[in-house]
């Protein structure tokens, strides 16, 4: 069974990879995820609110009245609020490199466009194989626009791809207006993949503290389908890659991703509560699934249901919010 596929130009030996999350930070558990059949290691993301800091405080300390304005640095998070500060992301990165065999993608998590992203350099040289913009907007000016909104992270990605030479992939949210346009945008802007999506981890209200509150909450397979509605309408239509991220927890998750036209899969919530070793199931899974289906390749399976291949196209448009609707019946 033939389950190489391409990635932002990698060749990789299957799709199947951890998305960005904590489990980069133990060395025993990155070796661990290579052993179970992970293709690539995304390393979890580093903030613009971190190396925007360090720049500040950096800074700070040269000038000889530095600590006049120390107050300056109240405005950014704690360093202790992250794992790893910039320097330490980059020689982490560099451990991981030396300890896997696989290919390693860097991650840099902002919104708007400025220094911190002379980053991406920094990743290429500790020795990152590509990087992956993930850009993590929620405007709440309301004199910014959407046409704002989508410039700023198509001159974030341009800026990305002239500090580094390796491939870059943008890795954004559904929240656009007319997220196929822009999806083209960055592909001919030169996003080598897109990562279809990141998740906005919504606040809850305390209302006895009067506090708004922090809450995870894992991903599960119903967060699956908005993902499949898009990488079905964008495949086949960029010069670049498309990764699913969100949603895939089986096997048939990722049979359907394929389908709709994904050249890789990313996990995280499944593999923090199942271990690393679930990956290996689900490859395992997903060979038999092909087998029993009669499929030899995944490129032979990917796309197959594809906007422009499915045999009914209208199911991922608005013929289907009708037909659904229609269709209930009332208890």
């Amino acid at each position: 069974m033939d389950l190489s596929t391409t990635y932002m130009g990698l060749k990789l030996s299957d799709p199947f990879m951890p998305g960005a999350s904590p489990l980069v930070d133990d060395l025993d558990m990155v070796k661990r995820l290579e052993d179970a059949g992970a293709a690539a290691i995304v390393m979890h993301s580093l903030f613009e609110e971190q190396i925007r800091r360090e720049q500040v405080a950096a800074f700070l300390h040269t000038e000889v009245h530095g600590e006049s304005y120390a107050e300056a640095l109240y405005y950014f998070p704690s360093p202790d609020r992250f794992a790893l500060g910039p320097e330490e992301y980059l020689r982490q990165l560099a451990r991981i490199k030396g300890t896997v065999a696989v290919p390693v993608i860097a991650s840099l998590n902002g919104s708007t466009p400025g220094g911190w992203l002379e980053y991406a350099a920094a990743m290429e040289q500790a020795g990152a194989d590509a990087i992956e913009l993930n850009v993590y907007a929620l405007p709440t000016d309301m004199e910014v626009g959407a046409q704002e909104v989508e410039d700023r992270t198509v001159e974030m990605l341009r800026t990305v791809k002239q500090r580094a030479r390796v491939p870059v992939a943008v890795k954004l949210s559904p929240f656009y207006t007319a997220p196929a346009h822009f999806a083209r945008r960055l592909g001919d802007a030169g996003a080598d993949a897109l990562v279809l999506f990141n998740r906005f981890y919504q606040p809850d209200i305390d209302p006895d503290r009067l506090d708004v509150s922090r809450q995870l909450a894992l991903s599960d397979p119903a967060e699956l389908p908005l993902r499949l509605r898009w990488l079905a309408i964008l495949s086949g239509r960029l010069p670049c890659s498309l990764a699913v991220s969100g949603g895939v927890h089986g096997a048939v998750d990722a049979v359907k991703a394929i389908m709709a036209g994904a050249h890789a899969v990313q996990m995280v919530s499944s593999l923090l509560r199942r271990g690393p070793e679930h990956l290996r199931r689900v490859r395992e899974e997903t060979v038999a699934w092909m087998e029993e289906h009669e499929y030899s390749s995944l490129q032979e399976m990917r796309g197959s249901m594809g906007l422009e291949a499915c045999p009914d196209a209208s199911a991922y448009e608005r013929a289907n919010y009708m037909l659904m609707l229609q269709g209930w019946n009332a208890v």
